[in-house]
């Protein structure tokens, strides 16, 4: 006698669980956003950097945004290109409260001194922005 497997019910997923499906995981949206910082920090464009990973532009648009995840090889790249550790990418995806989005602006300032050569010049200006900075927070 030959035994006869009824037709499994097909697997339903609902709506909900498709929309999740489709929406970019909390922690690539995070490390899109580090990959982002560190590049306008350094001064590259995306195609600058795109160029130097050997992926199109569009790629590196979608690792931004969350869209596509980063292989573990690629993060490390990416780490010896922009000339931090890996860890840099996870910075901040233990707390509970949202890191600071660095605007384009405050990223332009960052690559303009990362170009200054380390010595007292540079000390100078670096504490000179932190003692505004600290100005600004204990007046507001």
């Amino acid at each position: 006698m030959m035994n006869c497997l009824t037709p499994a019910q097909p697997f339903m997923v609902g709506e909900s669980e498709i929309q999740r499906l489709q929406m970019p995981h909390p922690v690539d949206t995070h490390v899109g956003r580090k990959i982002r910082e560190v590049r306008q920090m350094r001064g590259l464009s995306q195609s600058d950097l795109a160029t130097r990973m050997s992926i199109s532009f569009q790629q590196l648009q979608k690792y931004e945004t969350g869209a596509n995840r980063v292989s573990a090889s690629r993060l490390f790249e990416l780490s010896q290109i922009c000339e931090v550790a890996v860890s840099y990418f996870f910075d901040g995806l233990g707390r509970r409260c949202k890191p600071t989005p660095v605007d384009d602006e405050t990223a332009r300032l960052a690559a303009t001194l990362a170009q200054l050569p380390r010595g007292p010049l540079k000390s100078a200006i670096t504490g000179l922005i932190t003692e505004v900075a600290n100005e600004g927070r204990s007046s507001g």
